[in-house]
Order: structure tokens, then C-alpha cells, then sequence
């Protein structure tokens, strides 16, 4: 199924047309009071954590005076050694048996048939609460999942087959369904809910256990799943009625001046919409070169990749980081590492197209680019541009578990993700369909991204919820260590994924300057983990998403990309020894 073709406008309207359904059935929610009331349940949740880690960082620092003024020797610790003092009791012994989990007890209630104890009655009773996890064994339909989106597209007989989104819809439902009936039938243990707030599922021991199975789903599906795919659906449509077009000199300096204007652009309309904005115009100004794959090489490297890190909506594991409470401009932070990184390979690629490959172009070409030349137009920022701006604006100040700035009040659940499909419906009525048209824009490309993260985020629940108990054994305690482990995973697995799986592992940790604070990641860790998932993932083309939409449409055009092992030499030589340094200048 080519995903070159560019949207009707008849499917326009019927895109309208469900987001209108989306629209009135919210609107019935609303009336009912079910999204306010999930609201107070998040923003209870959120007192309930902030007091349980002002608790313990007064325990801490009470035990460490009395560490101080007996045995200086008591008083020393490792970043593993002084997270045990805060963590659960259940997170430091690690019970498996069914027999311990059937004395688990809470402070004010217990859920018990399948029954999640919401709110105040399992946030209480919490931090005494035995969890157990999967066996090791479960983690197979997750890998199984991601080695199949990495493996399929390469086979002979498998290429045409996954080409199809319906197809890619199956392997991964039938994984997730997979892992869903494991929860039903087989796992006896509690399970911790995150939709809306934190509870704890309790299993079910007279039949199958619909409780914790609904946890799973809803942990996956409502909490995670629903706010990440409106945000690239946002952003993937919204950019797609912007048309930058033009034939320029394609000179060395032009293009590092375009792939470093996508890497700007990649923090503020993601990574995907930077890239969908700009390959062409860079697929244009070397039509008449010869030597334009390592162009488009470094054009991944940089704005599908790279040029992500500064904002959540820039690439998807900040996001995912901006679920899990990291502030919306904490991201921010990152400006030094941003510009060290991209700007070392802009250098690259400027000395190296400036001294080897321009040089080599036939005189021929170089006569036909100086003489055909198409001035650069922009056209479509009205509506697109303020609507972009919105979508931001919507992320950042309508998150449920915040008060809107300036006021006390928190908006309603999923109020953020209405409004960006509000601004998208707006882009779609009122933006120029001849621009989409122009940049042959579909639905396929997000199509695809909705079906396989459907089954991602689900079959990775069992790997999370083993890091969560497990993460502190697996001997990851510097900075270093998390940037090397979640970009070598990301750059064969979606990024992603991998960064909520390290998340997760660094939380284990506890630390100083957590992020969110009292329940979040040592800061040092999380600049590490994000980092690594977002720098990394242009490692291969399987690291992120843009990465082989890119690859697929220069290959359209006729520039011969470099295979799947010839574009990790690429990496492997340029970005590998840059990763090395960016260690010892900023983890070291």
C-alpha cells in the first residue's frame, strides 16, 4: 500500500466528520461530569504523592543526622545504596510467591474481586503494597513486535504483505492481545493503575481477572496511548498544509543552512513534521547533483533525530517523559547538549560536501543548478502557523494533574487532546487543499504509527512493570551507563518505547533533584535517558519513525539511499565517536 498518494478532499471531510463525533460525545461527557471528575481524582493522586515525598525526604534527612553525628561511616552511600531507604518495602525484597501477595495489606482499604481501591484508599496503603511482576518470559510479545516491524519491511516475502496498515493492525493486536489474556487468565498478582490517578488492582482468585486486565488496558490505552497519537496526529496533519517549495543553488552552505533550519523546527512541530516540511525542498535544490544520499543522511541525523530534544512535542519519548510529570519546559535544559551535537554535524557535513562530494559533481550539473533555479515560497502559514502555535500552547497549560497558569483550576481530562483535534479540524476546513495535495500528504504515514504503538503500548506493560521492581539488580547507576543502554536499544527498537523502559529503571533509583519531584528520575539520569533515546535513534532507520518515511521518499525521487547496513557505516562512523565525546564532555 504506497502511502505517495496524496488525501482526497472527500476524505478530508469525513476525517471532519468523525472528529466532529469526537466533539459532541465529549461534550456529553463533560455534561455528565465524568472529565472533572477523573480531574479531581489526578489532582488528589498528585497531593497524596507530593505529601507521601515530603515524608520521606524529611526521613531521609532525619536519618542522615543521625548517620552524621554517630558513625560517619553510616553516612556514606551510593546513588543504589540510599534509594532503598525510600523505597517500598515491596521494591527492596521483591516478593514473587502468591502466598506474600495474599498479605498485602493497605493503610485505609482493600481492593479485593477484581476491584481497583481508588483514590485515597490504595494511595495509602501504596507504599506497603507487596507487587510482584511477570515472569522474564512476557517480555516476548513486546520484542517479537519490534523485531517484526525491524525484520518484516527487509524480507522478500514479508515487504509487500507489511506494506498494508490493516496487516500491520494484526501482528500488532494479536500480540497485545496476547499479553492481555495473560493478565485475564494467568497472573495472580496486584496490579498498579495509572488511569486516571494511581490505585492498586487487586487479582481476581474465583474466576478470570477482568480488574487488573482493565488496569493493563487502561495504563496503556487511556493513560498513554490516546494523548501520544493525537499529538503526532496534530502536528502530522496541521504541518502537512504548510508548502515550502523552491529550486536553490545546492550548494554545501544551502544545505546545512535547511537541515539546520529542520533541526530548529524539529523541537516545535516534531521531528516528523520538521521533516515532512522540509525533505522536499531539500529533494529539490539537488535535483541536478549527483551526490545527494549523504545529504539526506545528515538530514536524518539531524532534523528526524537530533533536533527533537528541546520541547515533549519535539519526539516521541519526550513526550511519553511529559506523560510520566516531567515538566513541559524542562526539556529545555538540553539547549547545550542540542547545540553541541547538532552543531558538530552540520560542520561535518559542511567541510565534507564541501571538499569531496561538490568537487565531484560533473561540470555538466553544476551548469544545470546554477541556471534552473526556482525561487523559495512558503505557502499555507495562514491558518497552519497559529494553529501549530496552539497545538503547543495545548500541550503545555491543559494538563489535568496542573492548575492552569495563573489560576487554580485544573483542566478537565482530555480537554488537551480535544483541542488539538479542534485545531486540526480548523487546518483541514479552512487550509489550502492544493498544499496538501502539493505535498502529496495522506494519512498513511500516521496510520501506520496508530496500529503498530497500539500493540507497543500494551505489550510493553509486562517489561515495565519487571523494570519497576526489578530495575535496581540491573546495575545501571551513572549517567553514562543510561545514555549508552537507551541508545544502543533505541537504535534497533523504537525509540520510544525503549525510553519508557529506562524511565522506569532510573525511577527505581531514587536520588537528588528528582524530576517530577518526589516521584520522579535523578536529574542527571533523565538528561541521560532522553538523550540517549532521542540522539540515538538515528542510529538506524529503525530508530525512529521519520527516519524510513524519509528514506522512502528521496528513494521515490530517484536518490539511491545507502541500504540498512550501509546507513549504519554512516552512523557508525560519524555518530558513534560524536556519542563518545558528547559522554566525556557532559556525563563524565
Amino acid at each position: 500500500m504506497s502511502h505517495d498518494h496524496p488525501v482526497s478532499p472527500e476524505t478530508n471531510r469525513r476525517v471532519v466528520a468523525g472528529l466532529c463525533v469526537v466533539f459532541v460525545l465529549y461534550a456529553l461527557a463533560l455534561i455528565a461530569g465524568w472529565p472533572q471528575a477523573a480531574t479531581r481524582k489526578i489532582v488528589e493522586a498528585e497531593k497524596h504523592a507530593q505529601a507521601q515525598a515530603a515524608a520521606r525526604q524529611t526521613e531521609s534527612a532525619n536519618s542522615h543526622d543521625e548517620a552524621t553525628h554517630g558513625d560517619p561511616a553510616e553516612g556514606e552511600a551510593t546513588r543504589g545504596d540510599s534509594v532503598e531507604g525510600s523505597l517500598p518495602t515491596s521494591e527492596k525484597n521483591q516478593p514473587q510467591s502468591s502466598e506474600k501477595n495474599a498479605s498485602l495489606e493497605h493503610n485505609e482499604g482493600t481492593a479485593t474481586n477484581g476491584e481497583a481501591a481508588h483514590g485515597g484508599e490504595a494511595q495509602h496503603g501504596e507504599a506497603h503494597a507487596a507487587l510482584g511482576h511477570p515472569p522474564l518470559w512476557m517480555v516476548s510479545p513486546f520484542v517479537a513486535l519490534l523485531l517484526i516491524i525491524a525484520v518484516f519491511p527487509l524480507l522478500p516475502w514479508t515487504e509487500h504483505w507489511w506494506e498494508s496498515n490493516l496487516h500491520r493492525f494484526y501482528v500488532a493486536a494479536i500480540l497485545a492481545l496476547v499479553t492481555l489474556a495473560y493478565y485475564l487468565f494467568v497472573y495472580e498478582q496486584p496490579v498498579e493503575g495509572h488511569w486516571p490517578a494511581h490505585y492498586i488492582s487487586q487479582p481476581n482468585t474465583a474466576g478470570p481477572n477482568w480488574g487488573n486486565t482493565f488496569a493493563v488496558f487502561a495504563n496503556a490505552i487511556f493513560s498513554e496511548y490516546i494523548p501520544f497519537i493525537v499529538l503526532l496526529f496534530s502536528l502530522y496533519t496541521i504541518s502537512g498544509g504548510i508548502r515550502i517549495e523552491g529550486d536553490l543553488r545546492a550548494k554545501p552552505i544551502t544545505n546545512a543552512i535547511i537541515i539546520f533550519i529542520g533541526g530548529v523546527l524539529a523541537s516545535f512541530v516534531g521531528t516528523t513534521g520538521a521533516a515532512m516540511l522540509l525533505i522536499r525542498l531539500l529533494l529539490d535544490t539537488n535535483s541536478e547533483r549527483k551526490h545527494v544520499a549523504h545529504t539526506v543522511v545528515f538530514f536524518i541525523f539531524i532534523v528526524c533525530n537530533c533536533g527533537g530534544c528541546l520541547l515533549p512535542i519535539g519526539d516521541p519519548p519526550l513526550f511519553l517523559g511529559y506523560l510520566r510529570g516531567v515538566p513541559f519546559l524542562w526539556t529545555f535544559q538540553l539547549w547545550k547538549e542540542w547545540a553541541f551535537v547538532n552543531i558538530s554535524l552540520l560542520i561535518i557535513y559542511f567541510l565534507w560536501d564541501t571538499f569531496y562530494f561538490y568537487p565531484h559533481e560533473e561540470k555538466p550539473d553544476i551548469r544545470r543548478d546554477v541556471t534552473q533555479v526556482r525561487p523559495l515560497q512558503i505557502r499555507g502559514l495562514w491558518p497552519n502557523l497559529p494553529l501549530l502555535i496552539g497545538v503547543v500552547l495545548a500541550v503545555a497549560l491543559l494538563d489535568p494533574s496542573k492548575p492552569f497558569p495563573g489560576t487554580n483550576f485544573h483542566p478537565p481530562l482530555y480537554i488537551r487532546e480535544v483541542v488539538q483535534l479542534g485545531l486540526v479540524a480548523l487546518s483541514l476546513m479552512f487550509g489550502s487543499h492544493e498544499n496538501r495535495v502539493a505535498n502529496r500528504f495522506n494519512y498513511g504515514a500516521i496510520v501506520e504509527v496508530a496500529a503498530l504503538f497500539f500493540g507497543i503500548f500494551i505489550t510493553m506493560q509486562p517489561p515495565l512493570q519487571i523494570l519497576h521492581v526489578e530495575g535496581p539488580r540491573l546495575g545501571l547507576t551513572e549517567p553514562a551507563q543510561f545514555f549508552w543502554a537507551t541508545g544502543l536499544l533505541s537504535s534497533f527498537l523504537d525509540n520510544a518505547p525503549t525510553y519508557v523502559v529506562f524511565f522506569e529503571t532510573a525511577r527505581t533509583l531514587g536520588g537528588e533533584n528528582l524530576v517530577p519531584p518526589g516521584t520522579g528520575v535523578a536529574h542527571d539520569l533523565l538528561v541521560a535517558v532522553s538523550l540517549g533515546a532521542v540522539f540515538m535513534g538515528a542510529n538506524t532507520y529503525i530508530g525512529n519513525g521519520p527516519n524510513f518515511m524519509v528514506r522512502a521518499i528521496a528513494e521515490k525521487r530517484g536518490v539511491k539511499m545507502p541500504s540498512f547496513f550501509g546507513y549504519m557505516l554512516y552512523s557508525g562512523c560519524i555518530l558513534i565517536p560524536l556519542f563518545i565525546l558528547v559522554t566525556f564532555v557532559f556525563f563524565m
